[in-house]
């Protein structure tokens, strides 16, 4: 089951982490772009009409904060299927399933940190300009995606053989 669960945390950062890292700096229309109500696209820094040396300080900010949340998602994933077994075995109590999800909060509420001392460092690099058209909320549109809420929560494969009365785990 580790191996299994270890395999699916590289695949799910293989999929969805390094394609951010295939759209370079200079894009102009895309996916990212949404509308304001009545008004003109609302853009990702990324999108911006950047200098040479913003698009370069860009880049070195993404990949500093990739490089930092990387481990956070890793983790919070890994957390993320702790807690599918959890809840799939009866053997387990309810304090241990609410301890497991304390866990998580607490990575996401880092994850979160993160994100905004990421949002900060674009935000210092862009001009009085650029500022008041750049959208923040357009940096991670995938990142709210990733994040829980709609996935089954179950067992990952076949259902587990449990002992009909087995003592409960503390």
């Amino acid at each position: 089951m580790k191996l299994k669960s270890l395999v699916l945390v590289f695949l799910f950062l293989f999929l969805f982490i390094s394609p951010s890292f295939s759209q370079p700096p200079e894009r102009r229309h895309g996916p990212g772009m949404m509308h304001r109500r009545g008004g003109p696209p609302c853009p990702r820094a990324s999108d911006l009409n950047l200098s040479l040396d913003q698009m370069k300080e860009l880049e070195l900010i993404q990949q500093s904060f990739y490089r930092e949340a990387q481990p956070i998602r890793t983790e919070l994933l890994s957390k993320y299927l702790e807690l599918k077994e959890f809840l799939t075995n009866p053997i387990i109590k309810t304090e241990s399933i609410h301890a497991k999800n304390a866990e998580i909060i607490l990575l996401q509420s880092k994850l979160e940190e993160r994100t905004i001392h990421y949002l900060i460092k674009v935000r210092a690099l862009l001009t009085q300009e650029q500022l008041r058209i750049w959208c923040p909320e357009q940096e991670f549109p995938q990142s709210r995606r990733m994040m829980p809420g709609p996935m089954p929560m179950g067992p990952m494969g076949p259902p587990k053989p449990y002992p009909p009365d087995a003592p409960r785990k503390e």
